[in-house]
């Protein structure tokens, strides 16, 4: 059965330009989604805040890392604000919903609610990770497609694909074309938190990673079409 409802994972850093945000990069993608919605896929997003804040990596040197981390999750939603102006702005009919709330910026998470936005073909993005220190946005990933009973997890990335070693430390890594979970966890491919793979493998969703800055990659993703890097 070809798949109908997607989670796509969009990193924080995929939004980036030479500043915060990269305007025109983010109306093509947005365009591609819309397109996408159009003909029939269900799509929601789970935006990270790297771009702007990325807990785990703060070097401040006094920021505990529960502060880094909220700070982080705040990031998310200011990347959550522009997409859905964006989508807007591409005629698209789209959502917020966040991990936590801020009254009159973004509601919270509701499953039934997402489900039926979803139904009713609106594009739905979910801000704040899962709304816990220590936990990425690839987690809340997984977790958020379990909710919207996703057909798959789109994970969109800067290289093509899942290798079987860095492709950029070693010109002669190969990638593979698909995966089982239990081959990505025994040799800890880590294009992916391996918490957010098991999480997927026990739901029986499987992923997809693919290249987000190949032009036609993300509509031909949301399409169903064999590229990148499936794991089921």
């Amino acid at each position: 059965m070809q798949s109908r409802r997607f989670l796509l994972k969009l990193s924080g850093e995929a939004l980036a330009g030479d500043g915060i945000l990269n305007h025109q990069f983010i109306l093509s993608m947005c365009a591609d989604i819309y397109a996408a919605q159009q003909q029939g896929r269900e799509v929601a997003i789970v935006v990270g805040g790297g771009n702007i804040m990325r807990g785990g990596l703060d070097q401040s040197g006094y920021l505990e890392r529960v502060t880094a981390d909220q700070m982080g999750m705040l990031a998310t939603m200011i990347n959550a604000l522009a997409l859905r102006d964006a989508l807007l702005s591409v005629n698209a009919r789209v959502a917020i919903m966040s991990a936590f709330a801020v009254e009159g910026v973004c509601p919270p998470i509701d499953a039934v609610l997402a489900q039926q936005y979803l139904h009713e073909k609106t594009i739905l993005i979910f801000a704040a990770g899962t709304g816990h220190p220590f936990v990425t946005t690839d987690t809340a990933a997984s977790l958020r497609a379990m909710q919207i009973k996703a057909d798959m997890l789109l994970k969109a990335t800067k290289v093509d694909g899942i290798y079987d070693m860095d492709p950029k430390k070693n010109p002669q890594a190969k990638i593979y074309t698909s995966l089982t979970f239990d081959e990505v966890i025994h040799k800890k491919l880590a294009v992916m938190d391996l918490g957010a793979f098991e999480q997927c493998k026990a739901q029986h969703i499987p992923i997809r990673v693919f290249n987000l800055f190949i032009p036609g990659n993300l509509r031909q993703a949301l399409m169903g079409e064999s590229i990148g890097t499936l794991v089921a």
